[in-house]
């Protein structure tokens, strides 16, 4: 990361191949359009190593670049460091959220704060990311939906400076 960056954030699920990748992707994206590229870093991680250096699944990557999204990044778990070393740690579900907060008790490390992802949704009432890796298409178009909608809120509270 760039000691230059001002807000490091870390979106987090459960393998980190669909939901959190698609989700720094996202962001990424946005951020860049944004002219904030420098002043914003991203990263995903995943509360399981199963997938560990995998990149995300396929599915996920076909519908990310329909939309225009490159898809990067390999999957890896999340580490105690991380709680530390990120201002936001954004989970995409309560699961995920509990497990971070495990984490933190664990670790003695105190993040600046760990909500869910969908506290940013404006435009879609989802209290968290449905993981998508066992159904049909449509699932990942809905996860794509809600993280283009809370990702743009979140840098929206960024740039006012409302974020709480």
């Amino acid at each position: 990361m760039n000691d230059s960056t001002s807000l490091r954030l870390l979106f987090v699920c459960l393998g980190n191949i669909c939901r959190s990748p698609s989700a720094e992707n996202v962001m990424r994206s946005q951020v860049e359009a944004e002219g904030l590229a420098g002043e914003i870093d991203v990263d995903s991680a995943g509360t399981i190593d199963f997938h560990a250096g995998n990149p995300p699944d396929p599915r996920m990557i076909q519908a990310a670049e329909a939309r225009g999204i490159p898809m990067k990044g390999a999957a890896r778990q999340v580490r105690r460091e991380d709680l530390s070393r990120f201002d936001w740690i954004l989970a995409m579900d309560r699961s995920n959220l509990r497990e971070l907060v495990e984490l933190e008790k664990r670790s003695g490390e105190t993040p600046a704060r760990i909500a869910l992802f969908c506290e940013f949704c404006e435009e879609h009432d989802e209290e968290e990311v449905p993981d998508p890796y066992y159904g049909g298409p449509e699932g990942f178009e809905k996860v794509l939906d809600l993280l283009e909608d809370g990702c743009a809120s979140f840098l929206r509270r960024y740039r006012e400076d409302s974020l709480a």
